[in-house]
């Protein structure tokens, strides 16, 4: 397991993150948003786009993000 999938292992439920995971393809896409869930292999985060489960063995690299910005 990476660096990266054993901090979201560690975080606390509801902390705002980023996690950069590969896809079947091979390419990488990011998941930004609040950790909602975790089990043994997985996360999910609350995207813009709805819940995104996201496989800790794919994650390349994550860390904790501030807050959006307020609208204008």
């Amino acid at each position: 397991m990476t660096h990266s999938a054993d901090f979201l292992r560690g975080i606390p439920i509801g902390t705002r993150v980023v996690a950069r995971y590969l896809l079947p393809d091979g390419s990488a896409t990011d998941a930004l948003g609040e950790l909602r869930e975790r089990d043994a292999v997985s996360v999910v985060i609350e995207t813009r786009r709805g819940l995104q489960r996201v496989g800790l063995a794919t994650v390349v690299a994550a860390k904790a993000v501030p807050p959006p910005p307020r609208p204008r």
